[in-house]
């Protein structure tokens, strides 16, 4: 019975936090929470330039496009802003998910996004990187 009574008096003295650690997954959203941010203020600057270039290649010529695509900081900018998109929508897209999609539903739709993410801003950049191959090879104008 002593033993009993002393069991419960430990018990009860615990907080509710160390009752709680070690039971699920407690601080692992706060990277994805920051990473979110990171990557959705990266883009407000990227996007604004992209904007501002669209306007003003508006109404050129393909070659003109293709060698402003090839410029080495076009290219950068334009890579930065394929993947950091790409990764933004993944995180919030699971974010989405995390809260929607219960059961047994919820593992396949994650990994689908994780690779749909991955194949897309592979695909950007790959026709990032050929577009600065096809600029080194347009004739000068």
């Amino acid at each position: 019975m002593n033993d009993m009574s002393s069991d419960l008096r430990v018990r009860t003295m615990r907080s509710q936090l160390s009752r709680a650690q070690g039971l699920g997954a407690a601080g692992s959203g706060v990277s994805h929470w920051w990473t979110e941010r990171v990557t959705a203020i990266a883009l407000v600057p990227l996007s604004g330039w992209f904007v501002v270039q669209v306007f003003r290649l508006a109404g050129s010529e393909h070659a003109t496009v293709v060698r402003w695509g090839g410029k080495p900081v076009n290219a950068t900018m334009l890579i930065a802003l394929m993947v950091l998109t790409f990764r933004h929508m993944q995180l919030g897209l699971e974010v989405i998910v995390d809260d929607y999609v219960h059961g047994r539903a919820h593992l396949p739709v994650r990994l689908a996004i994780k690779v749909g993410a991955l194949l897309l801003g592979l695909f950007a950049v790959l026709a990032v990187i050929r577009l600065m191959f096809a600029s080194a090879r347009a004739p000068a104008a």
